[in-house]
């Protein structure tokens, strides 16, 4: 469901989109956002950034909480604003992209926080970069790592490459249809876990 520099149209859409996406620097729907902590949000606030779940609340994920004691230089994170770590995974070795889909919290300053413009969907941010090879691709050119695997970008740099985005309505369907899909699967997921249990009781 995703258009090619060549066509500008994905082979797979809903019928009532005809239009060529368009091809634009990703700063033309995001900015950089650099609003401190000093809203008084504390450890239990703390977000991370999951390759498989997104962003997610540091202590309910992992457990615990990592953070310092000071948290007053850590960055805020609004609900659908969009979150860049800058730390290499096994499938994304140049980080990954996502959207903040819960209520607000806070990250480190090693992450980038960016806020959406009117022209965009925020959810479809994160649908777009979900596949690792568009991730990978898009983040490569920008990227320089140094020893030990450190990656060096600057927050306003990350922005700096092209993306090929329909227009906010169509980004709309097509976000709400991944969720959809994600929705039922977990849904699944779960009824398949209760037959794994109601056999085991058996």
């Amino acid at each position: 469901m995703f258009a090619d520099k060549k066509t500008l149209k994905p082979a797979i859409r809903f019928k009532e989109f005809t239009n060529a996406w368009e091809q634009h620097k990703l700063q033309n729907y995001l900015q950089v956002s650099n609003i401190k902590n000093n809203i008084e949000l504390d450890k239990e606030d703390v977000f991370s950034i999951s390759g498989e779940f997104g962003v997610v609340n540091q202590i309910e994920f992992l457990g615990r909480s990592f953070a310092g004691k000071n948290l007053t230089d850590y960055k805020v994170v609004f609900e659908g604003d969009v979150v860049y770590t800058k730390s290499p995974l096994r499938s994304n070795p140049y980080g990954i992209i996502k959207t903040n889909k819960q209520k607000t919290g806070i990250v480190s300053t090693l992450y980038a926080v960016f806020k959406p413009f009117d022209n965009v969907d925020s959810p479809f941010i994160q649908t777009y970069f979900e596949q690792d090879y568009r991730t990978n691709k898009y983040l490569h050119p920008m990227v320089s790592k140094g020893a030990k695997n450190t990656m060096t970008i600057s927050d306003s740099n990350s922005l700096s490459g092209y993306v090929i985005f329909p227009t906010k309505y169509e980004q709309q369907n097509i976000s709400r249809l991944f969720s959809n899909l994600d929705s039922l699967i977990t849904l699944h997921q779960r009824k398949l876990e209760k037959l794994k249990t109601s056999k085991i009781c058996f």
